[in-house]
């Protein structure tokens, strides 16, 4: 008889179990009872069950309200801190109490008074429901309640802007509850920058909620099963589980009974991460449970009899083919040839995010599939089509690495190091180092578009490949930049996309080349800064002023001759002739003056009055307009002037006005 021996690994996380913040809450509180005093917890102290049973074992009372404090008693606020109203409130009771909140929690209710006060909206990422949100609130100014919007995820934001256009114009401010998903936050805060004119954006997620995110997410990527320990209302518990559960086969457990007796059969590598309300012993006791269902499942077994019961039934981990017979939004219907009804959900059938199920695969449609869980009370399979894929795609990248092939796939997400880009359902690790051209460029911006890529590594006992898209960009954008010089002459009229912007001009793209239009070349008249006129995306009509091809650089020009100014000027005007001008700055010897846009002229001193004039702010002020002719006209020089006093009558001599004073006398 044959036997078969499995050994699966287990990994626990590094950054599983409490962190900081709850750390100090629960000392605060074992302090307070070890000075002897009566305590009470605004609410459960964390979100675990257990350790909430143990503080209330040594007479830990939870209240919901100051006004449920007894005479004596010592109220701990918990680390997800209150609003300003519930401090009032247990001061005014006089009621001792102990803040716990969590320094990161803190910053977060002294920038909302702040802004708030300063008339800002107030933008929370978070669960209104959470203790922690509701503290958020509680801490912005009286009067300016209206002024916060709570959102959970980038579709009610939308709909927010939705009902407040206005927002453009108004002064925001946007924070994040600590526990807040990474991913989530990347795409909020680019709308927001979109839709906002100057938003003042608070990364205050929590240092180490990230860093717990972001291991997850690669502990899961490399898992066949995921463990999540933490209580089933912990707001970071329920986002690693959500995180995970993207990756691979997820648990959210709160204790270690709940996996006792769980098969684990078909996982080779299992992970286990925690929350942040999660005690070590009980991370500990999840390790142990593993270990022993582990230890079960390595013991040998009967592969003739295993055999036997495959020609029986249908079983995890079985590579099967079916026919689809039915496609909607969330899922395919597919049709194995068995008692059981396969379905394919969508996170199965693709990794991009852009395609729907209908666009994967069509009613009629023959497919290979794996199963992945199989519900016999239900009669329910549930199906992969993305891991056939996945085993045919990576054939495909190891040939693409020997052969140095270009690759084409869609960037699916960003996780630590680097980006995962979706070739054919394998994923492609791309770092970095090796995703864009530029080290400052946001990788963010690259999820969900097809970019190309070379394999440069790849481990085929593991099924893990990485990629450069830098590498081929590098090669492309070479061989746009030769194509360019091979046939750009001065005088050519180009499209391309502004690509950045500086104090002295902006940088195009002019095809895998950049080329650079100075600021006095973007308009005729006056700027404070090029993103007057242009901005990041734009697409520009311009042409080529000078090529340098020894120093690699392009000087573009934007302004068109026939929108010069003084074209339109010397149409218009000649000397002598009378114009209103306004005044649009002031110096010690005059004032300049707009006849037209771009177009201003001097008005001196001494042609402001038909009298001494000490001070040209005594007469003038910016923004005033005159009347004024125009006394000279210099094109080569671009110089204006002219005179408000040959408007005005001369003043009398001194010594006609002296005898026409005397006359009068007499």
């Amino acid at each position: 008889m044959l036997k078969l021996k499995r050994k699966p690994s287990i990994t626990v996380a590094k950054t599983a179990g409490f962190c900081f913040g709850v750390d100090r809450a629960i000392k605060l509180t074992y302090d307070a009872l070890a000075e002897g005093k009566s305590v009470a917890t605004l609410g459960p102290i964390i979100h675990n069950p257990s350790v909430v049973k143990e503080l209330e074992s040594k007479g830990v009372r939870i209240i919901s309200a100051p006004s449920e404090a007894k005479a004596g008693e010592t109220v701990v606020i918990r680390s997800h801190g209150v609003g300003s109203r519930i401090t009032d409130e247990l001061e005014k009771q006089n009621t001792e109490y102990i803040d716990a909140t969590c320094p990161f929690v803190a910053r977060i209710h002294r920038i909302v008074r702040e802004k708030s006060s300063d008339g800002y909206v107030i933008l929370i990422a978070g669960d209104d429901s959470h203790p922690e949100v509701q503290g958020i609130i509680g801490n912005v100014v009286e009067n300016a309640q209206e002024g916060v919007f709570v959102f959970k995820d980038i579709d009610e934001l939308q709909k927010i802007f939705e009902k407040n256009q206005n927002f453009f114009e108004k002064k925001v401010a946007i924070i994040a509850q600590t526990t807040y998903n990474n991913t989530l936050w990347g795409k909020c805060i680019r709308f927001i920058s979109e839709n906002c004119e100057h938003p003042q954006i608070y990364d205050t997620i929590c240092s180490a909620t990230a860093d717990r995110q972001s291991e997850a997410r690669e502990l899961a990527e490399a898992s066949d099963v995921m463990i999540i320990v933490g209580g089933k209302e912990s707001s970071n518990t329920r986002k690693l589980y959500e995180i995970c559960r993207e990756c691979c086969k997820s648990y959210h457990i709160e204790d270690a009974s709940e996996i006792c007796g769980e098969d684990f059969s078909m996982a080779y590598s299992i992970g286990i991460t925690a929350g942040a309300s999660t005690p070590a012993h009980i991370i500990k006791e999840v390790q142990t449970q593993m270990s022993e269902n582990v230890k079960i499942m390595d013991e040998e077994f009967d592969f003739e009899k295993a055999l036997d019961e495959s020609f029986k039934r249908i079983y995890t981990g079985n590579r099967v083919k079916g026919y689809i017979t039915a496609v909607n939004d969330a899922e395919a219907v597919v049709d194995v040839g068995t008692k059981h009804t396969g379905y394919v959900p969508l996170s199965e059938l693709t990794d991009d995010p852009s395609l729907k199920p209908k666009d994967v695969v069509s009613v009629g449609d023959e497919v290979e599939l794996i199963v992945i869980k199989v519900n016999d009370a239900e009669g329910i399979v549930t199906l992969s089509k993305k891991k056939v894929d996945a085993l045919v795609g990576f054939d495909t990248i190891v040939k693409a690495k020997e052969e140095g092939t270009v690759l084409s796939g869609v960037v699916v997400g960003v996780i630590k190091g680097g980006v995962l880009v979706s070739y054919n359902g394998t994923k492609v690790f791309v770092p970095a180092s090796q995703a864009t051209l530029r080290r400052d460029d946001k990788l963010e911006e690259l999820v969900k578009k097809t970019v190309e890529f070379k394999i440069i590594e790849v481990n085929e006992q593991r099924g893990r490949a990485v990629g450069s898209i830098k590498e081929v960009a590098k090669a492309n954008k070479t061989a746009a930049q030769a194509k360019f010089w091979e046939s750009a002459n001065v005088g050519d009229v180009i499209k391309g996309q502004v690509k950045s912007i500086t104090d002295f001009g902006v940088f195009v793209d002019l095809g895998g080349i950049d080329g650079m239009v100075h600021r006095t070349e973007l308009s005729w008249t006056r700027i404070k800064h090029p993103s007057d006129v242009v901005k990041v995306g734009d697409t520009l009509e311009v042409y080529i002023k000078e090529l340098d091809k020894e120093k690699n650089r392009i000087s573009l020009g934007y302004r068109k001759a026939e929108d010069n100014p003084w074209e339109t000027f010397k149409a218009k005007y000649n000397v002598d002739d009378v114009v209103k001008a306004t005044v649009v700055s002031i110096t010690p010897f005059g004032a300049f003056a707009q006849i037209i846009p771009g177009i201003d002229g001097l008005i001196h001193i001494s042609q402001i009055a038909n009298q001494r004039v000490s001070k040209v702010a005594d007469l003038l002020s910016v923004g005033q307009e005159v009347e004024a002719k125009i006394t000279e006209i210099d094109i080569e020089n671009q110089r204006i002037s002219i005179s408000m006093r040959a408007l005005l009558p001369e003043e009398p001599a001194a010594e006609e006005a002296e005898a026409a004073t005397e006359e009068a006398a007499e």
